[in-house]
């Protein structure tokens, strides 16, 4: 039974300054840091082998990665960096103020932009998008991992994961509006030999 660990990356420096990222290749805050050594506690905690782990090409997902293991005990996996997990895109809006924009676009319209499945900011890549790069990756590269019974840690970000969650969970367009997944709590599904998912729980 293989075990996929998924983990949003530890709070980054416009995580704090409440500005869209998107691929704006930002530092985590030492809060970020501090979050990414609490996951390694809880999965070493857990008892938890990590076979391979993936990673977006953003700093922010890869310190977390790193953070994490060594917080865990874990220093000998081999680690894969690959730009089909980056964060989604954010077009016009990354490095605006949030509440900024909300008070300009309106609140409704700025929560359909980073919430909603086929809705794109402007110049930027909705859910939708994000998930025809990232599915395709986990499919042929995470996937068949976890067939073979490895157990697979992915340190990604908020939407990147949503999509992967989002597939995982069988959720409709409609649900997964509501999907926040939270700094740097590893979320674990385990797998059959099929690729089945026959549990899911946090740490």
């Amino acid at each position: 039974m293989a075990k996929l660990i998924l983990l949003r990356h530890g709070q980054s420096q416009w995580n704090l300054e409440n500005r869209f990222t998107g691929w704006v290749d930002v530092p985590l805050t030492e809060q970020g840091i501090e979050e990414a050594r609490e996951a390694g506690r809880r999965i070493k905690a857990a008892g938890l082998r990590i076979d391979v782990a993936y990673t977006s090409v953003l700093r922010r997902a890869i310190d977390t990665l790193t953070v994490c293991l060594e917080e865990a005990g874990i220093t000998d996996v081999p680690v894969t960096r690959d730009p089909a997990l980056n964060e989604r895109m954010y077009g016009d809006l990354q490095g605006l103020n949030k509440d900024e924009t909300a008070a300009k676009f309106g609140a409704e319209q700025v929560k359909l932009w980073r919430r909603s499945y086929d809705i794109r900011p402007p110049g930027g890549e909705s859910l939708k998008d994000t998930a025809e790069r990232v599915l395709p990756y986990f499919f042929d590269r995470i996937l068949p991992e976890l067939k073979a019974g490895r157990n697979v840690l992915i340190s990604a970000h908020g939407n990147s994961l949503r999509a992967i969650v989002m597939h995982l969970d069988r959720m409709s367009e409609a649900d997964v509006l509501e999907l926040n997944i939270p700094h740097c709590v590893p979320i674990i599904y385990e797998f059959d030999a099929e690729g089945n998912v026959i549990d899911k729980y946090e740490l």
